[in-house]
C-alpha cells in the first residue's frame, strides 16, 4: 500500500509535470507517454527496464481509461478498427511482458527505434508535401501484435508503432489517435496483470503516484486537441515527436 503521509510532494511535483506533459502529447498524437516516462525512469533514475515498464503500464491503466472515455465522447474512435486492434494487441502485450520479465530485450531496441525514426521522417514529408488522403488501412492485426509486444518489452511502443503505421496507410489521423488510445487501455491492463504475476505487486512509489496524477489530469485535454487539430498538422506533429523521441532513443541505446 502507498503511505500518502510519507510522500514528499516536492519530489512528487516533477513526476506530475512529466506525467501531464507526456499524456497531453499521447492523448493528442497517439504516442509518447511510455517513451517519455520510461526514458525518465530508466535513464535518469536507474530503474531496471522490467520494473520501469511495469510502473509505466500500471499508470497507463488509469490514463488510457480516462483518455479512451474522452475520445469516445469526442467521437474520435473507429469501432471496426478498434476491434481489429485490441485482441492481437493484448496477445502481443502479454507475450512481451512475459519475455521482458525473463530476458533483456535491449538488443532489438536500436533497430526498432531506427525504423520508427525513418517512419517519423516519412510522415513529416507527407504532411509537408501532400494533402492527406483518407483510406481504410489494410494491415491492422499484425500491427496490433507487434505494437503490443514492443510496448511491453520496451516500456513504450504501442503508439509509435501502431499510430504511425496506420497513418502511413492513409487512415484518418483523428480516428487513428482516438482508437489507438482507447485500445491501449485493454493492452495496458493485460500487460500490468502479467507484470504483477511475474514481478509482484510492490511496484508503486513516488514516481507512479506523480505520473498518475499528471496523466489523469491531462487525458481530457489530449482528446480535445486530437479532435480540433487539422489532419495535416496532426501528421506533422506525429512526425516531429516520433523522429525526436526515436533519434534520442537510438543515441541513448548506443552510447
Amino acid at each position: 500500500m502507498i503511505d500518502f503521509g510519507a510522500i514528499d510532494f516536492a519530489a512528487l511535483l516533477p513526476f506530475i509535470l512529466v506525467g501531464f506533459a507526456a499524456q497531453l502529447v499521447d492523448g493528442a498524437l497517439g504516442m509518447a507517454f511510455g517513451v517519455i516516462t520510461s526514458t525518465l525512469l530508466v535513464g535518469v533514475m536507474g530503474v531496471p527496464p522490467a520494473q520501469a515498464s511495469a510502473k509505466v503500464h500500471l499508470v497507463e491503466v488509469f490514463t488510457t481509461g480516462v483518455s479512451g472515455i474522452n475520445h469516445l465522447i469526442h467521437r474520435n474512435i473507429d469501432g471496426r478498427l478498434f476491434l481489429r486492434l485490441v485482441v492481437p494487441g493484448v496477445i502481443g502485450g502479454v507475450t512481451g511482458a512475459y519475455v521482458l520479465s525473463s530476458l533483456d530485450a535491449g538488443l532489438v531496441k536500436p533497430f526498432v527505434l531506427a525504423y520508427l525514426a525513418a517512419v517519423g521522417l516519412w510522415l513529416l514529408w507527407r504532411g509537408l508535401d501532400h494533402d492527406p488522403k483518407i483510406k481504410d488501412p489494410k494491415i491492422v492485426a499484425p500491427l496490433g501484435l507487434a505494437g503490443g509486444f514492443l510496448d511491453a518489452a520496451g516500456g513504450g511502443g504501442w503508439g509509435p508503432v501502431v499510430t504511425s503505421n496506420l497513418l502511413i496507410q492513409g487512415a484518418e489521423p483523428r480516428k487513428v489517435i482516438g482508437t489507438v488510445n482507447s485500445a491501449e487501455f485493454f493492452l495496458t491492463t493485460a500487460i500490468s496483470a502479467t507484470f504483477i504475476w511475474q514481478l509482484g505487486i510492490a511496484q508503486f512509489g513516488v514516481a507512479v503516484v506523480g505520473l498518475l496524477i499528471g496523466g489523469v489530469v491531462a487525458a481530457p485535454l489530449g482528446a480535445i486537441l486530437a479532435k480540433r487539430i487539422p489532419a495535416r498538422k496532426l501528421l506533422l506533429l506525429v512526425g516531429v515527436v516520433l523522429t525526436i523521441t526515436s533519434t534520442y532513443g537510438i543515441w541513448q541505446a548506443l552510447s
